[in-house]
């Protein structure tokens, strides 16, 4: 199979030893985070100023010093003082320490810029705080910035995912694969959100290259596995794995040679209908291969027992042949889905509207304990709301998720209708488990202004997601049951 190749617009890849046969053994993939599920390259979402240096300047003087720093973070800095047309200048007296940071001097002022230590950060200020709790909140990653000998801000950084990640997720479980398993590198923190908002199964992080390997021989004890990576590190987990495909347009030589597939490109949207492809195309060969020998075996016998003549057994095997083939040939069509409302959908969709009527009062009561946070004893409104989420809406929001929607993307066909939905379930969990971190780090003392905005946040963005994204099901998914018995009245 050469590269470029197109069926169905499925982008094949180039395949060194990976059959159909293979693939259709495999129902696990392992995958890595960065620049599989995120951009693969970090951005400036926010500058955090100690209060004494505007943030633009802080993301200058950072910047300037980073011009001469090979790391990949000192990259992004660059990048975003670029795009906001900060002026540059080359530093001088250049001191970079790896693991810790850079040092030296820019116009004449002396800046550090690095892990908090390095930059001066003693104690816990509260910018500090701020810095840290938005790095474990949402995944982020610091980077603290001193001037004039003392610390002056902190630039908060963030590998975005891509916006195709949970598609392209939701994409290889439709093509047969039943597990998905996030093995990473990075730490935790960075990690958890990007496995919640996409999808997979399980998240693995801070993971060696040896325990990549252990995350693969585990996983094949459970299953044939596929094993996806782009960088030296990933090799020996791609060439252990059952099947190992390598991201060849980013990844290193190193990996791509160990690997049994290579994508021509740097994401894994296609490698879903490609599984898919090849289990359908197994499926059409064998039942081609068992109907040829079943027909041509009757054939025979009919002949041997003096009932079918010389000549017409020639001619009814091309017919036997001609038959074998055209059925092969329907491995070119795509498979045609059923769109039919079925009274199990009917059922389905009836349940789902009362438990509708069951959560409202729910959805509502985020907005209430939101609007009254600034009186005494609202934390413990706060963790009863918190239970009630965790406790009776989420459970409903993953109910539809496994059993609501895989109904309704065969009623209503076509490529992943409910992928924009789904994608609201994903950030609703994100959301609940967001508020509960924030729980976890107020704990027993009295929330001081900052936890009171980011509670105020975090209640009432779930309000607004839970009540549009119930409205929208109500009016666009639960009404086709209605629709298709008004039709039939």
């Amino acid at each position: 199979m050469s590269d470029g190749t197109n069926v169905h617009g499925v982008t094949m890849i180039r395949v060194a030893a990976w059959s159909a046969a293979a693939t259709d053994r495999c129902t696990t993939l392992i995958l890595d985070k960065t620049g599989t599920l995120t951009a693969g390259q970090p951005a400036v979402s926010d500058v955090v100023s100690a209060g004494w240096l505007p943030p633009t300047e802080i993301l200058a003087l950072a910047a300037c010093l980073d011009q001469v720093s090979g790391h990949v973070l000192a990259a992004a800095i660059v990048r975003a003082a670029a795009g906001r047309d900060a002026p540059l200048v080359l530093p001088e007296a250049v001191q970079e320490v790896p693991g810790q940071g850079i040092a030296g001097t820019v116009r004449g002022r002396p800046v550090r810029v690095g892990h908090a230590a390095w930059a001066g950060v003693t104690g816990d200020p509260r910018w500090v705080r701020t810095v840290r709790r938005r790095a474990r909140l949402d995944g982020a990653l610091t980077v603290f910035v001193a001037a004039d000998g003392q610390p002056a801000g902190a630039i908060v950084l963030e590998d975005r995912i891509r916006p195709d990640a949970r598609a392209t997720i939701r994409a290889i479980r439709h093509g047969g694969v039943t597990r998905i398993v996030l093995a990473t590198g990075d730490r935790a923190e960075a990690a958890g959100p990007v496995g919640a908002l996409t999808g997979v199964d399980e998240v693995l992080a801070g993971l060696t290259p040896e325990g990549k390997l252990d995350v693969v021989r585990r996983e094949q004890r459970r299953a044939p596995v596929i094993m996806t990576g782009d960088g030296i590190n990933d090799a020996p987990a791609l060439a252990l794995a059952d099947v190992g495909v390598a991201m060849g347009a980013r990844g290193s030589t190193a990996s791509s040679e160990a690997a049994d597939a290579v994508l021509t490109v740097d994401h894994l949207s296609r490698l879903g209908d490609v599984a898919a492809l090849a289990r359908r195309t197994r499926r059409i060969a064998l039942q081609s291969v068992l109907a040829g020998m079943g027909m041509s075996l009757a054939a025979m016998g009919a002949a041997a027992a003096g009932l079918l003549p010389a000549v017409w057994g020639a001619l009814l095997q091309e017919a036997i042949d001609v038959a074998v083939i055209l059925n092969a040939l329907r491995a070119l069509r795509p498979p045609v889905p059923d769109v039919r409302v079925t009274p199990g959908y009917t059922a389905m969709t009836r349940r789902f509207r009362t438990e509708h009527r069951a959560i409202r009062a729910d959805i509502d009561q985020l907005r209430t304990v939101a609007d009254t946070l600034d009186e005494p004893g609202t934390m413990t409104q706060v963790r009863q709301v918190y239970a009630t989420l965790t406790g009776e809406v989420w459970p409903h929001e993953s109910a539809e998720e496994a059993e609501l929607y895989p109904s309704l993307n065969r009623v209503l066909g076509g490529a992943d209708p409910t992928a924009p939905m789904s994608r609201a379930h994903a950030e609703i969990a994100c959301q609940i488990a967001r508020l509960g971190r924030l729980i976890d780090d107020i704990g027993d003392r009295t929330p001081d202004s900052d936890d009171l905005t980011d509670l105020r946040g975090v209640l009432y963005g779930l309000h607004a997601i839970l009540r549009l994204h119930t409205i929208q099901e109500d009016e666009t998914y639960l009404s086709l049951a209605d629709s298709a018995d008004a039709a039939v009245a």
